[in-house]
C-alpha cells in the first residue's frame, strides 16, 4: 500500500493539543503534522493571505501522499477551507476544519440558549461560528470576543503569569457583561485549552467550558467509519512525523507544551 498518512496543519502550535486527542482515540494510523511557525499567528493576517499560505500546505501535504488532511485551525477554517475545498481539491483529496465538528454539537453544551465564543480577531471577525452554529442550533444565541493577546502569551511561556490572569479576566469579563445568560464558552481556539485553568477563575461555576480537541477527534472517527473507501487508503503504521516551516529546534521546545511530551521535527519550506 502507497504511503498515506492523514495531515494535520496548523499555523503554529495549537493544533497540537487537537492532535493529541486524534492520536489518543485512533493512535493506529499515520500521521503528518506541519505547523507554519515561520508566518504565524494567522489570526491578524487578512483572507487572502491566509487562503494563499493554507493553500500551499495543503499542497504540500498531497505532495507528501495525504489524500485527508485537517485544518486543525480556527483561523484557516474560518478564512482558507470553504475556497480550497470549492476551488482547490484534486479527486480523491478531502480537506476538513474544526469549526463544522464544533458547531455541529456546541449548542448541546447550553441550557439557556446563550452561547459564547473565544477566538483570534480573525476567527470572530469571520462571523464563521455565528453562521454554522446557526445551522444546527438556530435557537441558540452566540455572543463572541475577540482575545488578540491570548496566542502570544500561550506561545510566549506567560499563562501563569498575573498579566496574562489580567488580560484573561478582561476579555472574559467583557464577554459575559454582553450577555449574563451565557452558560457554555467555546475556547475557540487550539492554543486556549493551555489558558483553561486561568479561564476557568474569572467564568461562573455554572459556565462550561468547552475545548475542541475531542471534539474534532470524534468528528474524525466518525467521519471515517461513515467513508470506509478514504479510511481503508489511511496507512495504518501508528506512528507520527512533525514537521514545521520555522527552526525545528524551536518548535520541539515548545511542541511538548501542547503536545503532551517531546517531538523531534523537521523543517521544511512551502
Amino acid at each position: 500500500m502507497e504511503k498515506n498518512p492523514i495531515g494535520i496543519f496548523d499555523s503554529g502550535f495549537g493544533g497540537l493539543t487537537v492532535l493529541k486527542e486524534i492520536v489518543a482515540l485512533m493512535p493506529q494510523y499515520q500521521y503528518y503534522y506541519l505547523g507554519d511557525n515561520a508566518r504565524a499567528p494567522y489570526g491578524p493576517l487578512p483572507y487572502e493571505t491566509v487562503y494563499a499560505y493554507t493553500l500551499q500546505a495543503v499542497n504540500w501535504f498531497f505532495s507528501q501522499g495525504c489524500e485527508l488532511v485537517i485544518l486543525a485551525c480556527n483561523t484557516a477554517s474560518a478564512k482558507a477551507l470553504r475556497t480550497i475545498q470549492q476551488n482547490n481539491l484534486p479527486p480523491s483529496k478531502k480537506v476538513l476544519g474544526i469549526i463544522r465538528p464544533t458547531a455541529e454539537v456546541i449548542g448541546n453544551y447550553s441550557k439557556t440558549g446563550h452561547v459564547g465564543v473565544l477566538g483570534t480577531v480573525g476567527t470572530v471577525q469571520s462571523e464563521s461560528y455565528v453562521i454554522e452554529i446557526n445551522k444546527f442550533f438556530p435557537d441558540v444565541t452566540v455572543h463572541q470576543q475577540a482575545c488578540p493577546t491570548w496566542v502570544a502569551l500561550v506561545e510566549n511561556n506567560q499563562a501563569d503569569t498575573p498579566q496574562a490572569s489580567k488580560e484573561i479576566k478582561y476579555e472574559i469579563d467583557k464577554l459575559l457583561q454582553n450577555e449574563a445568560s451565557i452558560d457554555a464558552v467555546l475556547l475557540a481556539c487550539t492554543h486556549y485549552p493551555l489558558l483553561q485553568h486561568q479561564i476557568q477563575k474569572h467564568v461562573p461555576a455554572h459556565v462550561q467550558l468547552v475545548s475542541q480537541g475531542q471534539i474534532v477527534a470524534k468528528s474524525l472517527q466518525q467521519y471515517l467509519l461513515a467513508h470506509p473507501k478514504i479510511e481503508e487508503h489511511c496507512s495504518k503504521k501508528e506512528s507520527i512525523s512533525f514537521f514545521t516551516t520555522g527552526s525545528a529546534e524551536s518548535f520541539d521546545a515548545h511542541a511538548a507544551t501542547f503536545f503532551g511530551h517531546q517531538v523531534a521535527s523537521k523543517t521544511i519550506v512551502l
